[in-house]
């Protein structure tokens, strides 16, 4: 399926979340969501603040991270991450879930975990998006985790930080597709940086990207929707 570049941006999370990101790379993506009309930003929760301040009336949410990247945080502490990033102006917050206690097989730690953030996030007005980190885990337990966070009411089930060992792929956007069954989304993150990549994760049932190549892929949208006269 053919995107307009507009139709590209209200399916990407601008993303920022390189450690040594200045305040003023913060702003700059910032403006680039305003101009380029992307969903949202997603971006260290230290800058939260500077993002809402920015986009302020942009109609662009403001995400950030919890639990980032490793999801082994106790789960009050998650709390008090998202807590704390709603009342600094967060509407959506992207949740590792913890991948540790998936490998254990400890199901109710994981559920508990995720069920936690979800009510607090729900209290504040904030949506969650649980991530997996894909590359770690086996079929069965990526199944079980994607059921467990299609039942938790996240808004989203998300395949990898772009921290681990691995990023989105096309099988395991079916597999999250097929496992959430119109329960939550799937968002796919990780190693997106081109046009055909993204394309191939959207037809794959991704209903959003993750990516801190948003510009360049809305470039490449944008030169196959121009006709060739009109090409610089």
């Amino acid at each position: 399926m053919l995107y307009s570049p507009r139709e590209l941006a209200q399916r990407i999370d601008h993303t920022l979340l390189k450690p040594d990101a200045p305040e003023a790379a913060v702003r700059q993506l910032c403006g680039e969501a305003r101009t380029h009309g992307f969903i949202s930003v997603c971006i260290l929760p230290c800058w939260v603040s500077v993002a809402q301040a920015e986009l302020e009336d942009s109609g662009v949410r403001v995400g950030t991270v919890v639990g980032f990247p490793l999801g082994a945080n106790a789960t009050a502490v998650k709390g008090f991450e998202a807590e704390e990033a709603m009342r600094d102006g967060a509407d959506e917050l992207d949740m590792v879930l913890n991948i540790s206690a998936v490998k254990s097989a400890a199901w109710q730690a994981v559920e508990a975990d995720i069920a936690a953030v979800v009510a607090i996030a729900e209290a504040g007005g904030a949506e969650v998006k649980a991530i997996l980190e894909c590359a770690y885990l086996t079929e069965a337990e990526k199944r079980h985790a994607a059921e467990i966070v299609a039942g938790s009411g996240a808004a989203f089930v998300k395949t990898s930080t772009g921290f681990g060992p691995g990023g989105a792929t096309v099988d395991d956007v079916r597999l999250l597709r097929e496992v959430a069954h119109g329960r939550c989304g799937v968002k796919a993150a990780g190693g997106i940086r081109d046009l055909k990549t993204a394309l191939a994760m959207l037809d794959a049932g991704a209903t959003r990207l993750g990516t801190s190549a948003g510009l360049a892929i809305l470039q490449e949208a944008a030169s196959l929707s121009t006709p060739p006269s009109e090409r610089p």
